[in-house]
């Protein structure tokens, strides 16, 4: 599987911008981690993905810095369309919709830029929204992104043809939206394969975060996907937050300090009869009952060990990769580490500023030897 991290953490949106991140955080990591090359899963938002889409000598000036650095760009975050570190983010990092031209395009454009930006024989991947917030998301809305996953699917079999590059994007199923869980994404998916969707080019992504917040066996969910003909495209390597007692006051105390105003951080409560869900987390702690432990939408560095009584969901993390690693294709999915929190973790459990704090080349580095230890070590010694 191919390591990468996340470059969504740093929050610059033009080409100078992105470049001077690759050269001051990314190199560095890579050093910092005594990797020979590492991967980038580069952040690309739409006005600069139209800008290299249109110019090869922008996309020349960013393969330079690259290979410089000694970086290898497998696979791109299109989720978030810009504005990611905007003062206020949460539900505007779902815009535009699958049902809107525009997310169509800007995919497109960054499937173009990965397919001339990547190593030769290696596959890309470009991981997307699911669909949209829940609501509002009407039959036409879903007509609408039918139509555009087919359109993608034909275009990127067009790209493959063209240049030799297989570039497929993976759905990343979200708490909340449309597509909420694996199982939302493989039925929704799975409808539609004889409607023009390609299952060679249009896949999974599986958050381990989200998976976990979902309360999802990870076994189970990469069995669902194999079992309806898709194919698991991304992991992004991710962790939840996991309280045991949600009504102890020494826990709901240790979870205040993560409420925050910028990201949505969605929770859910397990129950007897199903989960219990709510958007944000100060919604949680007013209106959940706390009767079963609570799953939160706030990706923790890999590494880091939340204070007692708080935990992370790390062991989701660890089965979700030892079971894609058993794929056929595993050696095509790319491993993504995705803590884009850095900048809103409380302090103490933080131990690097924003995106570009000196602090983020330390942080980073440790989540991928913690990566690379913890989650590939143990594949390869199978």
């Amino acid at each position: 599987m191919r390591l990468s991290y996340c470059t969504n953490v740093h929050p610059a949106e033009d080409l100078d911008g992105v470049i001077t991140q690759l050269r001051e955080y990314a190199g560095p990591i890579r050093r910092a981690a005594s990797l020979d090359t590492l991967g980038v899963g580069l952040w690309i938002p739409a006005g600069l993905a139209a800008r290299l889409a249109a110019s090869s000598e922008d996309r020349d000036a960013l393969r330079a810095v690259l290979t410089a650095e000694g970086l290898a760009l497998h696979t791109v975050n299109a989720f978030p369309y810009g504005g990611f570190h905007n003062e206020i983010v949460k539900h505007a990092v779902y815009l535009p919709t699958w049902a809107e031209r525009d997310r169509l395009e800007y995919t497109l454009q960054c499937a173009q830029i990965l397919a001339d930006l990547m190593p030769a024989g290696e596959v890309g991947s470009i991981s997307t929204l699911p669909l949209a917030w829940r609501d509002p998301w009407t039959a036409q809305d879903d007509a609408a992104a039918t139509a555009a996953f087919a359109e993608l699917g034909t275009r990127l079999r067009q790209l493959q043809e063209r240049t030799g590059r297989t570039v497929r994007v993976a759905i990343e199923p979200e708490p909340g939206c449309v597509l909420d869980t694996i199982s939302d994404v493989v039925g929704w998916l799975g409808a539609r394969l004889g409607r023009g969707i390609d299952p060679e080019f249009v896949g999974v992504c599986v958050d381990a975060c989200h998976l976990a917040v979902s309360f999802a066996d990870p076994a189970s969910a990469i069995a669902e996907i194999q079992d309806a003909g898709l194919r698991v495209v991304k992991v992004q390597a991710s962790a939840a937050l996991h309280v045991a007692d949600p009504r102890d006051p020494v826990a709901r105390a240790a979870l205040t300090r993560f409420v925050e105003p910028k990201y949505l951080h969605q929770v859910r409560e397990w129950a007897p009869g199903g989960v219990l869900p709510a958007d944000d987390l100060d919604t949680a702690l007013a209106e959940l009952p706390g009767d079963g432990p609570w799953r939160v939408h706030f990706h923790i560095p890999l590494h880091h060990v939340p204070a007692a009584p708080l935990q992370a969901t790390s062991e989701v993390l660890r089965r979700t990769v030892a079971e894609v690693a058993r794929l056929d294709y595993a050696g095509q999915v790319h491993l993504d580490v995705e803590t884009y929190t850095w900048s809103v973790l409380p302090g103490a459990d933080g131990g690097a500023g924003a995106g570009n704090d000196p602090g983020i080349v330390d942080g980073v580095a440790a989540e991928l030897c913690w990566a690379r230890d913890n989650l590939l070590a143990p594949v390869r010694a199978r």
